[in-house]
């Protein structure tokens, strides 16, 4: 790990002219992505900013609005009350992510930022396009049983690893942000960026803009809303497959679907094929089957993760079942 210098913003604005006087420099907040990346000389940045005393770790519930605060630890969120009855499905995917004590350092903002669990983007003497543009991508033709099926190109095929934003996309989140232009409010679906020809740019943020918090708008789906992983082990494993759904219903027939799946995708990945064969129906079996084969033609499998076509179809099915079960 290489020496750099060290900066503790005590407010907002402090954090944001850190940032214009060291260009390239990283906010640190709880830091369990950004040490990882520090130590493995995959992050090299000059300064890393510390913005964990900032006033960010609220959730507030509004009338029609909650907002959490991007310093919010994810454990504290999971287990809170308003959270649990408004948004289940994100207290479920918190909850399913990482192990209590990461959960504690956690952060929303960090979360939405956390990087790739592809192990050839964290290997410094493999290609990945990545981490080094122009280098190639190693998982196309190497072991490749935790990449995407859904959203890669020819140049990255990297899992997002989140559960919390594949959560997140289901509910309709938008992420409020702030940098030398002002503020901004992010649909959480913008947000992210497929790898296309320029995996090395993640997301929409600009240069030293800085994460204030989430925005999710209240609703009948969300308050009725799953969330389902399938992974390795039980405890503290990365998805291979997971969904979020949630569904308004009305006299059995399912309204205002929402569905967003990850473990598969390069991005946390709004199903809206299978939305779109979902909206308006009754729930039942086969139209679970039909909406898991419509979001499943354009998957492109690899070599080693063949599987993940028959497991997804499954933890969707699972995911609708649970849903239904809970009307």
């Amino acid at each position: 790990m290489k020496e750099l210098a060290y900066a503790q913003a005590g407010t907002v604005a402090d954090a944001l002219a850190a940032m214009r006087r060291h260009p390239g420099a990283m906010y640190l907040a709880g830091g369990t992505t950004v040490v990882d990346l520090l130590r493995e000389g995959v992050f090299t940045p000059e300064v890393v900013v510390d913005i964990g005393r900032l006033p960010l770790r609220e959730v507030q519930v509004g009338r029609d609005v909650t907002t959490i605060g991007a310093l919010v630890p994810n454990s504290d969120l999971a287990w809170n009350p308003a959270i649990k009855a408004m948004f289940p499905a994100l207290s479920q995917a918190l909850l399913s992510g990482a192990s209590g004590q990461i959960r504690n350092m956690a952060t929303t903002g960090g979360n939405l930022l956390q990087r790739t669990r592809c192990p050839y983007y964290r290997e410094l003497t493999a290609a990945c396009n990545r981490r080094s543009p122009g280098t190639g991508c190693a998982a196309l033709d190497g072991f490749n049983r935790s990449h995407a099926i859904l959203g890669g190109s020819d140049h990255c095929i990297a899992t997002h690893p989140s559960d919390f934003a594949v959560a997140l996309t289901a509910l309709d989140a938008r992420v409020q942000v702030l940098g030398a232009e002002g503020e901004r409010e992010i649909p959480i679906t913008a947000f992210y960026l497929q790898p296309g020809d320029t995996p090395a740019r993640e997301t929409v943020l600009e240069p030293g803009e800085l994460i204030l918090g989430v925005r999710l708008p209240h609703s009948e789906s969300a308050r009725h809303s799953h969330y389902v992983k399938v992974r390795d082990r039980q405890s503290f494993e990365f998805a291979l497959a997971s969904a979020a759904v949630a569904a308004e219903v009305s006299e059995g027939v399912w309204r205002n679907v929402r569905v967003a799946l990850g473990g598969v995708a390069t991005v946390p990945w709004r199903a809206r094929t299978a939305e779109q064969t979902l909206e308006g129906r009754r729930p039942s079996a086969a139209l679970f089957t039909a909406a898991a084969e419509g979001e499943l033609a354009g998957a492109r499998p690899r070599r080693h993760n063949a599987f993940k076509v028959p497991l997804l179809r499954q933890t969707l099915n699972a995911a609708l079942s649970g849903l239904a079960d809970l009307a």
